[in-house]
Protein backbone atom coordinates (compact mmCIF):
# COMPACT_ATOMS: atom_id res chain seq x y z
CA UNK A 1 0.00 0.00 0.00
CA UNK A 2 1.40 3.46 -0.91
CA UNK A 3 1.45 6.05 1.41
CA UNK A 4 -1.00 8.45 0.00
CA UNK A 5 -3.48 5.53 0.03
CA UNK A 6 -2.62 4.96 3.66
CA UNK A 7 -3.58 8.51 4.82
CA UNK A 8 -6.75 8.73 2.95
CA UNK A 9 -8.24 5.52 5.36
CA UNK A 10 -10.69 5.80 8.12
CA UNK A 11 -8.51 6.12 11.43
CA UNK A 12 -10.76 2.65 12.64
CA UNK A 13 -9.38 0.65 9.08
CA UNK A 14 -5.29 2.40 10.08
CA UNK A 15 -5.18 0.49 13.38
CA UNK A 16 -6.93 -2.27 11.74
CA UNK A 17 -4.07 -2.53 9.02
CA UNK A 18 -1.55 -2.06 11.54
CA UNK A 19 -2.54 -4.10 14.49
CA UNK A 20 -2.53 -7.22 12.21
CA UNK A 21 -0.14 -6.27 9.62
CA UNK A 22 2.33 -3.89 11.03
CA UNK A 23 4.99 -4.71 13.76
CA UNK A 24 5.08 -3.27 17.08
CA UNK A 25 8.65 -1.45 17.21
CA UNK A 26 8.53 0.77 20.82
CA UNK A 27 5.92 3.28 22.69
CA UNK A 28 7.04 6.17 24.48
CA UNK A 29 5.30 9.12 26.79
CA UNK A 30 4.91 12.25 24.55
CA UNK A 31 3.54 15.07 26.80
CA UNK A 32 -0.02 14.19 26.95
CA UNK A 33 0.32 11.24 24.55
CA UNK A 34 1.31 7.88 24.78
CA UNK A 35 3.16 7.03 21.01
CA UNK A 36 3.19 4.07 20.00
CA UNK A 37 5.91 3.48 16.53
CA UNK A 38 4.65 0.70 14.22
CA UNK A 39 6.61 -0.87 11.23
CA UNK A 40 4.70 -1.29 8.39
CA UNK A 41 6.15 -2.18 4.67
CA UNK A 42 9.54 -0.51 5.70
CA UNK A 43 8.04 2.01 6.63
CA UNK A 44 7.78 3.52 10.66
CA UNK A 45 4.25 4.41 11.38
CA UNK A 46 3.19 7.00 14.94
CA UNK A 47 0.11 6.23 16.87
CA UNK A 48 -1.21 8.71 18.95
CA UNK A 49 -2.80 7.39 21.91
CA UNK A 50 -4.53 10.35 24.60
CA UNK A 51 -4.58 8.06 27.65
CA UNK A 52 -6.88 11.01 29.21
CA UNK A 53 -9.70 10.99 26.55
CA UNK A 54 -9.15 6.98 26.14
CA UNK A 55 -8.83 7.38 22.03
CA UNK A 56 -6.20 7.22 19.12
CA UNK A 57 -6.09 11.39 18.09
CA UNK A 58 -3.73 10.76 15.01
CA UNK A 59 -1.98 8.13 13.20
CA UNK A 60 1.04 9.65 10.98
CA UNK A 61 4.27 8.66 9.33
CA UNK A 62 6.89 8.99 11.41
CA UNK A 63 8.73 12.48 10.43
CA UNK A 64 12.42 12.06 10.61
CA UNK A 65 12.87 15.88 11.40
CA UNK A 66 11.08 15.87 14.47
CA UNK A 67 12.60 16.25 18.00
CA UNK A 68 10.87 13.04 18.99
CA UNK A 69 13.58 11.06 16.79
CA UNK A 70 15.44 11.37 20.22
CA UNK A 71 13.46 9.09 21.76
CA UNK A 72 13.46 5.97 18.98
CA UNK A 73 17.01 6.43 17.99
CA UNK A 74 18.04 3.75 19.58
CA UNK A 75 15.07 1.33 18.90
CA UNK A 76 15.23 1.40 14.75
CA UNK A 77 16.82 1.34 11.76
CA UNK A 78 16.89 3.23 8.84
CA UNK A 79 18.01 2.14 5.16
CA UNK A 80 19.71 4.06 3.37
Amino acid sequence: MRREDFKKLPLNRKIQILYTEGTFVVGIRYYTHKVNLYLLNDEYIEVFYNHKLDKIDNIDFLNREHTRMKFYLDQIQFSL
